[in-house]
């Protein structure tokens, strides 16, 4: 587990997620053109019902990659 600090809506806070999701999350922040900070600034305001930042960003990392998979999945 690592944790960082990152700055979400003016306000430094810290995720603490495993080198693999923090991994994904820069390059899914490099393809959007996005900062770090951007891009969860983005994944809190979207969020809803999930009140940890961390479990959040995984539920991100996650759907993305489900996104990114069926868009490559072949036509039967």
């Amino acid at each position: 587990m690592i944790k960082r600090s990152v700055v979400v809506a003016g306000h430094r806070t810290s995720i603490s997620l495993e080198p693999a999701f923090w991994d994904e999350l820069s390059a899914i922040a490099a393809r959007r053109k996005l900062s770090l900070n951007a891009l969860v600034s983005e994944i809190d305001g979207a969020r809803g019902d999930v009140a940890n930042l961390s479990s959040a960003v995984r539920l991100y990392i996650l759907d993305d990659l489900r996104r990114r998979a069926a868009s490559n999945a072949p036509v039967p």
